[in-house]
């Protein structure tokens, strides 16, 4: 009999505890706001890009007519970031860094060394770009509502341009053709040419909304730079630098 008291008493008290967890109110998550508590004045993104490098430059002409390197065969991925800063409700000033490295496995097209086997080598180009931006906002950025409240723009379009320096790395390193010698010796070498020059860019994206601070962007740009060869590449003309970068990325406001 005492047993079946107590499975009585806690039925009851679960009962009981059910009924009053139904009849609270239930809780409601309050929604994040979908504005921002006065204008941002500025942004910090990264972004990946896939770089077409122009190429135009006789360095490059020889290397495609003598070694089994395609016209294309410097195009890259390259990763860059922004910081931007808000002047005015269109305008930012961005200081950027860009970063690529296409390295590329070759042999001559048209020669074997003494034992039929290839005559391989490797080139490389690194390049490194610190440079400022005039962007312009094509549409308003955002709304304010009122003195502390504004909301961001769903789309926002722009352009910009701007100049900076760039840094290169040109090598050719592991076996070559003595052209000059009477029996076309074959030897083992690293040509290197490395320096600074100047650069200039023009640019055009959207960034599009995600979060209340989060963009996702895409963008696209192109480069001029070009920069004399060092001694061991002498005749040849000053390299060709330019080329365009197809970017996607994140921006966050702040």
């Amino acid at each position: 009999m005492r047993h079946l008291c107590l499975v009585i008493l806690l039925v009851l008290a679960g009962t009981a505890g059910a009924a009053a967890q139904s009849a609270a109110p239930p809780v409601v998550q309050r929604p994040t706001p979908d504005f921002l508590f006065g204008e941002p004045k500025g942004s910090l993104g990264i972004r990946g890009s896939w770089l077409f490098a122009r190429a135009g430059s006789d360095v490059f002409d020889f290397v495609q007519q003598h070694l089994t390197i395609d016209k294309g065969a410097f195009n890259t991925p390259a990763i860059g970031t922004d910081l931007a800063v808000a002047i005015n409700p269109r305008l930012d000033v961005v200081v950027g860094f860009d970063y690529s490295q296409a390295s590329v496995a070759s042999e001559y097209r048209a020669f074997v060394d003494n034992n039929r086997q290839p005559i391989e080598q490797t080139t490389r180009l690194r390049e490194a770009n610190l440079g400022g931006t005039l962007r312009v906002a094509l549409v308003p950025r955002g709304t304010g509502i009122s003195r502390l409240a504004w909301i961001p723009a769903r789309v926002t379009p722009y352009v910009g341009a701007g100049g900076g320096a760039l840094w290169y790395e040109f090598t050719q390193q592991g076996d070559f053709i003595d052209v000059l010698s009477a029996n076309r010796a074959v030897f083992t070498d690293n040509f290197r040419s490395t320096g600074w020059t100047p650069s200039a860019h023009a640019l055009g994206g959207v960034g599009v909304r995600i979060q209340r601070r989060t963009y996702v962007t895409v963008e696209g740009r192109y480069l001029w730079a070009a920069a004399p060869l060092q001694r061991q590449f002498e005749d040849f003309d000053p390299i060709d630098l330019a080329g365009f970068r197809l970017s996607a990325g994140v921006n966050v406001l702040f």
